[in-house]
């Protein structure tokens, strides 16, 4: 029952919340310098054809008309026509995110082995020289800005050893062998990026928890070090760090535009730059906002997440 109160209340939260991002995006829009109409006509149009291509848009209402029914749209699912191609927003986006939301499970599916692996081999030999070069390495990668790691990681596997494309294009044609060339390096340049984030926090946490006095009562009862790391300490180890994995979740959505540019990936990041500079402001409001729900959505299986996982939280 708690488990579901919990639900209800997140999910109520979320709702605001979206409602506020909605708001806050259309009005910031709206007093940003720049018009849409100027854009698609070009400097020398006339102002009669700027004034007849505004109506054409909407543009003419008033910002909280156009508002309302932009959001009645998006609750019904219609997100509306792009200003600049005239085609749905959804037809827009629907390969974008595609592309995009392939290429995150592929980084989802490195970040887990590159977090797990490192956390429990330092947390083993803690204190020791395996422990310490972890460190040194997590601490290094933890400061490098990702699209430096990105241009390491094209000319190790594109000059050095020249195994990967160096332009990672894909569209509809592109079967699963080419997505999935196309796709390693970004992928692994957001595994590597978010990993370093959760290692030392894993890390931190399976320590305090292999010192604790559950762990060392089933030591003491004869289980292997290995089931007691599997069974006890790892599970509880995980929950402080499912909130660092909830970010990440999000930050592959709407945080990957430096790693798809720099791999010229065509994935929601960069559709979302597109369309700021082309002030494209139905695809802009539609991007972010799915961005936004796959925040809140992230964090909230997050917390549903940390209840399953430690008994103690489902009784507090």
């Amino acid at each position: 029952m708690q488990i579901w109160l919990l639900i209800v209340r997140r999910v109520a939260l979320a709702a605001v919340t979206l409602l506020l991002v909605s708001a806050f995006v259309f009005f910031v829009l709206e007093i940003l310098p720049g018009d849409v109409a100027t854009r698609i006509l070009g400097r020398d149009a006339t102002p009669e054809s700027l004034q007849v291509l505004r109506e054409q848009l909407g543009l003419d209402q008033p910002a909280m008309t156009r508002y309302l029914h932009w959001l009645g749209g998006l609750l019904t699912g219609d997100l509306g026509q792009s200003l600049v191609s005239s085609r749905s927003v959804s037809e827009v986006l629907a390969p974008r995110i595609f592309n995009t939301l392939a290429l995150s499970v592929y980084a989802f599916l490195l970040y887990l082995p590159l977090t797990v692996i490192p956390a429990v081999v330092q947390a083993l030999t803690r204190d020791k020289a395996t422990d310490h070069a972890l460190s040194v390495v997590t601490l290094v990668l933890l400061s490098m800005p990702d699209f430096l790691l990105a241009t390491i990681l094209l000319l190790a596997f594109v000059l050095w050893i020249p195994v990967l494309p160096a332009i990672s294009l894909v569209d509809e044609t592109s079967s699963f062998g080419e997505y999935m060339r196309a796709m390693t390096l970004p992928a692994a340049t957001l595994a590597i990026v978010m990993a370093v984030y959760a290692v030392r926090m894993l890390r931190d946490n399976l320590i305090e928890v292999l010192d604790s006095d559950y762990v060392r009562m089933a030591e003491l009862k004869g289980l292997s070090r290995w089931r007691v790391l599997l069974r006890h300490a790892l599970p509880n180890a995980l929950v402080p760090t499912l909130n660092v994995t909830a970010l990440n979740l999000a930050y592959l959505i709407g945080g990957v535009v430096v790693v798809e540019r720099v791999f010229s990936y065509p994935g929601f990041g960069t559709l979302l730059v597109d369309s700021l500079q082309l002030r494209d402001l139905p695809v802009i409001e539609a991007t972010v906002m799915i961005a936004a729900l796959v925040y809140v959505t992230a964090n909230l299986v997050a917390d549903i997440a940390a209840i399953l996982l430690n008994p103690r939280l489902r009784t507090a």
